[in-house]
Order: C-alpha cells, then structure tokens, then sequence
C-alpha cells in the first residue's frame, strides 16, 4: 500500500515533522477528555457511595458541577456536566492551539517570501 501523495502545502514535511504540525482534531480531542472526565467523576462518585465511611471530600464537587450529589442521580448529572465542561475546554484548547500554530506558520512563510522577493525591483 503506497501512502496518499496528494498536493498540500505541508506535503514537503516529513513525517515526523509533519506529524508536528499537523491540526489537532478539536471534536476528537473534546470528546476523548470529556470522556475521560465524566467516566472519571461517575466512578470516583459510585466507588465514594461503596465505602462505609461517611462521604470523602467529593460533596465539595456539588460546587464545582450542577447536579452532583453523593447518589446515583448525583453521579449520573455529575458525570454529563464533567463531560461537557471538559469536552468545551478541550475543545478551546484545541482550537488556540491550530489558531496559533497556523498564524506562525502563516508569519514564517510570509516572511520568507518578502525575503525572497526583497530585491525584485533591483534587476529591471
């Protein structure tokens, strides 16, 4: 199987580097974190109503997360307010990431240009 040589402007990369600077996928990256987080509280909240103790410190994350409780329904509300929470920042993280990666590209390139061309009028 040969790889996709399709022309883009990034296709003179190797593929270490253009692995580097590839665009992180920002639904991708939102869903994975905001999976990982509400799995996370959901559990932590089930295991915390397991223990015989009265409850750890995980009440405080009422304050933190609308609808969390030490209870079942607590963990379910809980869990889709984590996930959404940290879907959102993972996806904003993303996307300042790709903003700022593709406006430096865009300035080195821009620059490199001007640099070639600097002396464009000195031959007529």
């Amino acid at each position: 199987m040969t790889p996709d040589t399709t022309s883009t402007p990034d296709s003179n990369l190797g593929g270490d580097a253009g692995l580097a600077f590839a665009p992180i996928h920002k639904r991708a990256l939102g869903t994975a974190v905001g999976l990982v987080a509400a799995v996370s509280v959901f559990v932590v909240t089930v295991w915390s109503m397991a223990m015989p103790d009265p409850p750890r410190p995980i009440y405080l994350l009422q304050y933190l997360l609308p609808g969390h409780d030490v209870s079942w329904s607590g963990a379910f509300f809980g869990a889709v307010s984590a996930g959404f929470a940290f879907f959102v920042a993972a996806w904003f993280l993303a996307f300042c990431r790709n903003f700022v990666l593709a406006a430096s590209i865009w300035l080195v390139r821009t620059r490199n240009e001007l640099e070639q061309t600097r002396d464009f009028l000195d031959h007529i």
